[in-house]
């Protein structure tokens, strides 16, 4: 091989490597929503700790007129005032699981014991269908490894559909009591329990019966109230129920959030950040050049009735206001 060129593949090789080691956080502020507005955001999810909200999404990364949806790698946000944001390194790709084919879809992340747990939902390798994994950091920024080595739960594990791709959307909560929970699924909404480590399942697989139930569950506990909100129908809209207990019976209490504008799916997170409620979702508010596969996050506000029932979601170009 000519001299010259096998030094320049080194050079390039070398520029690659010191690249990616030299990545580094990027500060941008957010102008109303969409929130993220450089590239293409969807499915978010969200965690309080110590005071910053950290914001994990997938990435639509489909180049226009393609429509479908092409997610290799998951992205992390944070801030201290909802509105000055810093964008980390990617923090983890469906490639960091071995057993995994691809499709970096819907996730969530919970701290438990100083460590970071971050479930998602990709293609299994050899096992048809989606599956659910688990990744763990000792930083909420990352970045995250494979915490098992294997899939969490597959699809010969859950049989209430004969569907391939029932398997996603994992949304975790840990209750007062300390005991953890899993909640997941696609046409049919499936929950576990987890051990104390949060890699393994604790007890048996159950199903959740929720009215035109589709996907994206949410979990969410606020003055002995617990919050299952997920997407229903096709477009999808955010529904919800309540329950005095996560094992139910759940009530059903219908429309929280209508179809986001320009965006077939839905995909909600609700947090509490410094005295204000926050529902945080995807719509298409970019120009998407193509339909549905190229999704942007977007926050507004949330609001509670006197009896714990939630207000209806007002969706807005304006977005929240500064946080101090």
């Amino acid at each position: 091989m000519n001299k010259r060129l096998l030094g320049g593949i080194i050079c390039g090789i070398c520029s690659l490597q010191m690249s990616a080691q030299e990545r580094k956080d990027t500060m941008f502020i957010a102008n109303g929503n969409p929130v993220i507005q450089h590239k293409y955001t969807a499915d978010p999810a969200a965690m309080v700790y110590h005071d910053t909200v950290y914001l994990y999404t997938g990435h639509d990364e489909a180049k226009p007129p393609r429509e479908g949806y092409v997610m290799h790698e998951w992205l992390c946000f944070s801030t201290t005032d909802m509105i000055h944001w810093t964008e980390h390194p990617s923090p983890m790709n469906s490639k960091d699981f071995a057993w995994a084919k691809d499709d970096a879809w819907a996730s969530q992340v919970i701290e438990r014991n100083g460590k970071f747990y971050w479930y998602v939902a990709v293609e299994h390798g050899t096992i048809h269908g989606k599956a659910i994994g688990v990744g763990v950091s000792d930083k909420p920024t990352g970045p995250f490894k494979d915490a098992r080595g294997s899939a969490l739960i597959t699809n010969d594990m859950t049989k209430a559909t004969n569907i391939s791709w029932d398997d996603i959307d994992p949304t975790v909560i840990i209750d007062d009591d300390g005991q953890a929970y899993l909640i997941w699924g696609n046409t049919k909404c499936y929950y576990a329990k987890l051990k104390e480590n949060m890699t393994e399942l604790d007890g048996p697989i159950q199903t959740i019966d929720l009215p035109t139930y589709t996907e994206a569950p949410w979990i969410h506990k606020r003055n002995g109230w617990y919050y299952l909100s997920y997407a229903t129908q096709f477009p999808e809209k955010i529904a919800y129920a309540m329950s005095r207990s996560i094992n139910g019976p759940w009530q059903y209490k219908g429309i929280l959030n209508e179809i986001a504008g320009n965006s077939n799916t839905n995909h909600q997170a609700i947090i509490d950040f410094k005295g204000r409620s926050y529902f945080i979702y995807h719509n298409g508010g970019i120009n998407t050049n193509g339909g549905s596969f190229r999704r942007s996050v977007c926050i507004d506000y949330l609001f509670y009735n006197k009896d714990g029932t939630m207000k209806r979601v007002v969706m807005t170009t304006e977005g929240v206001q500064p946080k101090k």
